[in-house]
């Protein structure tokens, strides 16, 4: 596997992952992932990152993973090469100094053109690989934010900005739903929508990530829109984004 970097230098790497490929290993399967390509690349950096607990007790690596990104979204992704790297991004991302950006096709066209939605999240008690913001979600419920500026739209469908202010799983995707616009081609929390915009996978993109660096700069690294999206994109009336 070969993945485009966005961005090197001695502490982080920044790359463009695609669609379809897992940001790190789940235990289920050997494909291959984000992390396996970091370790591959990196050798000597191979033994950053942390270690994730499955609930059966086997204990995952995970080199050079600092945030992830679902299997079905591409876009930016920044690793760490060493431990000091790993910490300051790890605590960026936790204390919101990490600005992100997505960018998303969603079914309908929300009431307001921008907003924020503030559902907090936890796990749907119908469906196990499913998160909810519903007020009787299974577990703990965890705050959750999403800003959201609507680009275009033609009507029956909108193209975003999504700018989650916190980091919970499918955060994205459960808050569009939430607000009855989900993203488009979710095979999880739109099943029974059709893939409309001729995507074969999920509408949603990283596209940029404004983030603090060990050298004590700020870089803002930008995923142009992949092929397959792009001529959704060309659908909608669009200014620079």
């Amino acid at each position: 596997m070969e993945l485009t970097i966005l961005y090197e230098d001695a502490d982080v790497v920044a790359i463009d992952k695609p669609a379809g490929v897992m940001t790190h290993p789940d235990g289920h399967t050997t494909d291959e992932t984000v992390s396996d390509w970091f370790a591959a690349h990196y050798p000597a950096s191979k033994e950053v990152g942390e270690l994730q607990r499955l609930p059966d007790g086997t204990e995952i690596a995970r080199p050079g993973i600092v945030h992830r990104l679902d299997r079905e979204t591409s876009g930016v992704l920044v690793l760490a090469k060493t431990p000091e790297a790993h910490a300051l991004l790890k605590e960026a991302f936790q204390t919101r100094e990490a600005h992100k950006t997505y960018l998303a096709f969603t079914y309908g066209v929300p009431k307001e053109r921008k907003g924020t939605i503030e559902f907090s999240i936890g796990r749907s008690r119908k469906d196990f690989r499913l998160r909810s913001a519903q007020p009787k979600a299974k577990g703990t419920l965890r705050e959750a934010i999403t800003k959201y500026e609507i680009i275009s739209d033609i009507g029956t469908h909108s193209f975003m900005k999504l700018m989650p202010e916190t980091g919970r799983t499918h955060q994205l995707r459960v808050h569009m739903k939430a607000i009855h616009h989900p993203i488009v081609c979710d095979p999880l929390y739109a099943p029974k929508r059709a893939c409309d915009l001729k995507f074969n996978r999920l509408g949603l993109h990283a596209y940029q990530l404004d983030i603090p660096l060990p050298s004590g700069e700020r870089m803002t690294f930008t995923a142009p829109i992949p092929a397959d999206l792009a001529p959704a994109v060309a659908l909608f009336s669009t200014q620079a984004f």
